[in-house]
């Protein structure tokens, strides 16, 4: 049976559109430079707001990637 062994990195992503955005914004970017993404955990969503009006949605994700042979 083989086994593997995976490792979990903490990003932040922001989107001028939307938490579903900067989700995907940051599995785009962790993608670049991490192979082998099998999940993302979205620990925390917050907005930034001025004048009483949404300017951009973050997001923290914890991204689960296998790490080679």
């Amino acid at each position: 049976m083989a086994s593997s062994v995976a490792r979990v990195t903490e990003i932040t992503a922001s989107s001028d559109k939307s938490f579903e955005h900067a989700v995907e914004k940051g599995i785009e970017r962790a993608s670049e430079t991490l192979d082998n993404i099998t999940s993302a955990w979205v620990q925390e969503m917050k907005v930034d707001v001025k004048g009483g009006k949404i300017k951009a949605w973050r997001v923290n994700l914890k991204v689960t990637f296998v790490l080679k042979d």
